[in-house]
C-alpha cells in the first residue's frame, strides 16, 4: 500500500508544483526553479522526522505511537493538500499518453516500406486540429535525429483517411524522440542511486560497527543520516543565495546559472568524492577495529562521527544530482507526459536499491571463494567494506565519463509556433 500510494503521489505532486507556474513569465519561470529545490528540502525535512523522533519510538518499542504519528502527518498533508484546491492552476488532460507513445512506433513500423526522398525537401503531417489525443498549447518542432520515426508522419498521398495508427502529426513524433533521447541521461542516473542507497545500508552496517557512545548515550547509526538531510539544507540555501549568483555573475549571464546537466555532473563528482572518503574512514576503521575482543563483533574504537563528511558529501550530491534530475526531466518531458519526467527520477532511485544488491551479490559470490569471509561479512573486521566502497568509486567514474558523452550527445527539445504544414530537409 505504502508503494501504490507514493507511486500516485511523489511523480505527480511535483509536477503539480511546477504548473503552478507560468514559465513564459520572467518572475514564476525563475519561482518554477526555485519550487524544486524547496520541494526536495521538504522531502528531507520528512526524513528529518523518521529519522529522530520516529526512530526514538522504535527504539523505545513504542511502536503504535510510531505508526500513529505518522498517520496523523499523511492525514495532516492531505488536507492542507486540500485547502489550496480553490487556488490551483489546472491543466485539462489530452488523452492517454502511452497511446501516443505507442501509436508513432506502430505508425512507424507499418510506413517501413515507404520510400522517403532522400536529399529532397518532403512534407511531413502537421495535424489538422482535429486529433484530440495530441492538442498542445505549445508546438513540438522537427528535430534531426531517429529519422526512421519521421515515417510516422510521412505520406505521399495528398488525399488520405486519418488513421492515428497510421499517421501521426509531427508534434507527436517529436513526443517520442524526447523520450528516446531522455533515456540514456536516465541510465547514467541509475549509479548514482546505488551511491545514495548505501547510506541507508552499508553506511548504518559500519557506523555500527564503529563506537556509538557518549558518555552513557547511545547513537542510533541509521540516526546519522540526520548529517546528509543538514547537508541538503544547508547546499540548497548555499547554492541558491551564493553559488548560483557568483556563477551568473562571472558568465555575465542573468538569471541563469549553471543548467541542469551541468548540475547533475556536479553531483555525480560529488558521490566520487564520497565513496572514496567512506573508503578512506573504513581503511581507520579497520585499523582502530577490537580484533582480540571475543564479545565485540565487529566494533572499533573509531568514533561514528567520523562518517560525518561522507554524509555531507552525500547531501551536497543529492542538491546537484536529484533537484537537477526534477527539473531536467520536468522542463524536458513533453507537455502531456510531465508526470513521466518525474517518475524517472524516482524509477532512479528504486533501480538503484535492486543494482545495489545485486552488486553485493556478485561481489560477494566473487570474494567468499577459497573459503575467503568476503568484501562484506556479517564481522566487517574481517571484511573490507573499503574496497566495495572503492568499487563504487571507480563505477561512478566510469558513469561519470559515458555521462557527459550523452549530456554532449543530448539535443533539448524545439518549442515554437509554425504554419499548418512545414517543409523539412533530409
Amino acid at each position: 500500500m505504502i508503494a501504490l500510494g507514493n507511486g500516485g503521489y511523489q511523480p505527480n505532486i511535483a509536477t503539480f508544483g511546477a504548473d503552478q507556474f507560468d514559465e513564459e513569465d520572467e518572475h514564476e519561470g525563475h519561482s518554477k526553479v526555485t519550487f524544486f529545490s524547496y520541494f526536495y528540502l521538504a522531502l528531507n525535512l520528512g526524513s528529518l522526522f523518521s529519522n529522530t523522533i520516529l526512530g526514538y519510538f522504535e527504539d523505545e518499542g513504542i511502536w503504535v505511537l510510531g505508526f500513529w504519528a505518522s498517520t496523523v502527518s499523511a492525514f495532516a498533508a492531505l488536507v492542507l493538500f486540500l485547502g489550496g484546491t480553490t487556488r490551483y492552476r489546472y491543466f485539462k488532460p489530452r488523452g492517454n499518453p502511452l497511446a501516443r507513445f505507442f501509436q508513432v512506433i506502430v505508425a512507424a513500423a507499418k510506413n517501413w516500406k515507404v520510400e522517403m526522398p532522400a536529399g529532397e525537401v518532403y512534407d511531413l503531417y502537421e495535424g489538422n486540429g482535429n486529433e484530440k489525443s495530441i492538442v498542445r498549447d505549445r508546438k513540438m518542432l522537427h528535430t534531426d535525429g531517429f529519422k526512421f520515426l519521421d515515417r510516422a508522419a510521412f505520406t505521399n498521398s495528398p488525399v488520405f483517411e486519418y488513421n492515428p495508427w497510421r499517421l501521426c502529426p509531427v508534434s507527436q513524433v517529436e513526443e517520442v524522440k524526447c523520450i528516446l533521447r531522455l533515456l540514456p541521461i536516465w541510465l547514467c542516473t541509475i549509479i548514482y542511486s546505488v551511491v545514495f542507497t548505501q547510506m541507508a545500508s552499508l553506511f548504518v552496517e559500519q557506523g555500527d560497527s564503529m563506537k556509538t557512545t557518549i558518555s552513557n548515550f547511545r547513537i542510533p547509526p541509521a540516526s546519522m543520516s540526520s548529517f546528509d538531510i543538514l547537508s541538503v539544507a544547508a547546499f540548497i540555501f548555499l547554492y541558491r543565495k551564493v553559488i548560483d549568483p557568483l556563477v551568473c555573475r562571472i558568465r555575465n549571464n542573468k538569471g541563469k546559472g549553471l543548467n541542469e546537466l551541468q548540475r547533475m555532473g556536479i553531483g555525480l563528482v560529488i558521490a566520487i568524492m564520497a565513496m572514496v572518503v567512506a573508503g578512506i574512514v573504513e581503511c581507520y576503521r579497520l585499523k582502530y577495529a577490537k580484533k582480540d575482543c571475543r564479545h565485540c563483533q565487529g566494533s572499533s574504537s573509531l568514533s561514528i562521527f567520523w562518517q560525518v563528511p561522507q554524509y555531507a558529501l552525500i547531501g551536497a550530491s543529492e542538491v546537484f544530482m536529484y533537484v537537477g534530475q526534477l527539473e531536467f526531466f520536468n522542463a524536458q518531458a513533453p507537455d502531456g507526459l510531465k508526470s513521466f519526467g518525474s517518475a524517472l527520477c524516482m524509477t532512479s532511485i528504486s533501480l538503484g536499491n535492486y543494482v545495489s544488491s545485486l552488486l553485493v551479490s556478485i561481489v560477494m559470490k566473487f570474494s567468499t571463494e577459497d573459503n575467503m569471509p568476503g568484501w562484506i561479512p556479517g564481522n566487517l573486521n574481517r571484511g573490507h567494506l573499503d574496497r566495495f566502497y572503492f568499487l563504487l568509486a571507480g563505477l561512478t567514474i566510469v558513469d561519470l565519463v559515458l555521462y557527459i558523452a550523452c549530456a554532449k550527445w543530448y539535443k533539448r527539445m524545439k518549442l515554437g509556433k509554425g504554419d499548418e504544414h512545414r517543409q523539412y530537409g533530409v
